[in-house]
């Protein structure tokens, strides 16, 4: 994929979301050290909050407590009226939408990162929802630069009707950052200076960005998922088989689920 040039306002208000699933540990703890010492993630005109997006959830170290934090940023459980009757991921949600947006509002922040892990084997991995958004596509060609040799891959969920309901949805510029595999509830070394560095390159470029330096058209290779294969399940509706040891931890990803996006590169 190809960026174009292009001319955005500075960008100034940014957030780093921890916890969104509570058993996911790296984003917690990266959050939870940046509130108490946030020296690493500042940057001259920026204003940068990590935030824990799910305490509850975090503190019985589970994903949720009564429904999918990162399904429900939707227009219609934001504007529920407030109830102790609404679930709990619901209202904080709101509570959420408020600090941060509103939801497709100029007042809405101008990124959040939102941190995750998972028990695939995706390594680094970017999650772009705009194959249009030329800033996002510079940010994530930068980051993937300046990581190397360690691969970052780019994961484009982008669907022509569908409005995401994820945390980040809430900013203009939402930013998936995804890490595995990593096992829930358990926080690898590996793994967490890894994010540590994504978050680190993704505010330098900004920074850069603020300051006028001008970036080239460049490529870069994302994935899509092209489908889902469940297990093999008996007449009860039971998994009747398990992965092959040739597909399993090392091979049980990016290899196996997801594929280039038509000849490994699409421009744009």
């Amino acid at each position: 994929m190809t960026s174009c040039n292009f001319t955005e306002e500075p960008v100034k208000k940014i957030a780093i979301f921890g916890g969104t699933h509570g058993n996911e540990l790296t984003g917690v703890f990266l959050v939870k050290h940046w509130l108490e010492n946030g020296s690493e993630i500042q940057r001259t005109g920026l204003e940068v909050k990590p935030f824990i997006t799910n305490p509850k959830a975090v503190e019985k170290c589970t994903r949720y407590i009564d429904c999918d934090l990162n399904r429900v940023f939707d227009i219609e459980n934001l504007g529920k009226m407030i109830s102790e009757d609404l679930p709990y991921e619901v209202r904080r949600a709101q509570e959420i939408n408020y600090l941060f947006g509103p939801k497709n509002s100029e007042d809405s922040y101008d990124i959040i990162f939102d941190l995750h892990n998972t028990t695939s084997n995706m390594g680094c991995t970017l999650i772009l929802e705009d194959s249009k958004n030329d800033f996002l596509i510079q940010m994530f060609h930068y980051i993937k630069t300046s990581l190397a040799p360690l691969p970052c891959y780019v994961y484009l969920i982008e669907h022509p009707s569908l409005k995401y309901a994820t945390t980040r949805s809430i900013a203009k510029y939402p930013v998936g950052v995804e890490v595995g595999p990593q096992p829930q509830g358990v926080l690898r070394a590996d793994i967490l200076d890894q994010m540590r560095k994504m978050i680190k390159h993704a505010l330098d470029f900004i920074h850069h960005f603020n300051e006028g330096k001008e970036f080239p058209s460049c490529a870069i290779e994302v994935y899509k998922m092209m489908e889902k294969v469940d297990y093999p399940r008996n007449e009860n509706g039971e998994i009747s088989a398990i992965i092959h040891p040739n597909l399993q931890s090392l091979q049980d990803f990016l290899s196996s689920s997801l594929r280039p996006q038509q000849s490994s590169k699409e421009h744009f």
